[in-house]
């Protein structure tokens, strides 16, 4: 049982990532003690988190190192697990720097999973082209993005690199930009990892299987691993990945963080304390 400091995000059901203290354990618990500090995943379907304690599984909780905030460990779970699992897996970059340079795009890289995806991208061997609102423009470049699109303007909405460059991967974080407007922006055997497929993603999926064609769209969903979730505390504690927080908000508030989120605007991550 953990007491929780839960991140709120959209579209994902509320007080599903914590971070906290463990108050109590249960019998088969090997890892952790009472007064552990911790970072932990609920379950999807149930959340759990919005309420002054929370019943977590081991397999998927991790030590929080003490230069690791409580508001930072919750605003990373599920936002740093998808950006991780987006760039390890389909996009395949490695992240210690070793593969083939890779020109990459990142979409709505000033939201939750755009942020850490900006970061970790980083770590290999990228050159990364982000959008975002014109507001954020200097913290995406902060946490280095190489080259930044406001997506109001006319190339930042058609996607254009300013230096030319054509996408390898694109880690489509946003909505509403049609296959359309990508593919004329991607290398040969470019492809979009789309972390938030809808009904017309997966029919672009399946068309462009059927048809053999070297462009690709890869719908994803994320699946938590204890391992990248220690990886990336490591990263934070290191200084080498930041999370950004866009607001904190007591327990008592939670539905005016809801209503943050709903807005869609929020820079980073949205927090919620007891």
């Amino acid at each position: 049982m953990v007491r929780p400091i839960i991140p709120h995000r959209f579209p994902y059901i509320p007080g599903t990532d914590v971070a906290g203290e463990v108050i109590d354990i249960g019998p088969g618990v090997k890892d952790f003690k009472s007064g552990d500090k911790v970072v932990t995943k609920l379950d999807l379907l149930s959340g759990g988190g919005l309420a002054e304690f929370a019943v977590a599984k081991e397999s998927i909780t991790v030590p929080r190192p003490p230069e690791v905030s409580a508001a930072e460990g919750s605003a990373l779970l599920v936002a740093g697990l998808t950006a991780h699992q987006a760039l390890t897996g389909p996009a395949e970059v490695k992240l210690d720097g070793s593969g083939k340079q890779t020109n990459i795009l990142i979409t709505a890289a000033s939201g939750g999973v755009g942020h850490f995806a900006v970061q970790l991208a980083k770590l290999g061997n990228t050159h990364v082209t982000a959008t975002c609102g014109a507001r954020n423009i200097e913290l995406v470049k902060s946490l280095g993005a190489d080259e930044v699109l406001d997506y109001k303007t006319p190339e930042g909405a058609a996607l254009k690199s300013p230096s030319g460059r054509k996408y390898d991967v694109v880690i489509h974080c946003a909505t509403g930009i049609p296959w359309s407007t990508f593919e004329p922006n991607l290398s040969e055997n470019g492809k979009v990892v789309d972390l938030t497929p809808n009904a017309s993603s997966f029919l672009t999926f399946a068309v462009k299987k059927l048809t053999f064609s070297k462009k690709q769209l890869v719908p994803m969903n994320m699946s938590a691993k204890r391992e990248n979730l220690a990886y990336l505390v490591d990263l934070v504690k290191e200084g080498k990945v930041k999370v950004v927080i866009d607001s904190k908000h007591p327990l008592s508030k939670a539905e005016d963080a809801w209503a943050k989120c709903i807005d869609g605007h929020a820079t980073g991550k949205i927090v919620v304390e007891p």
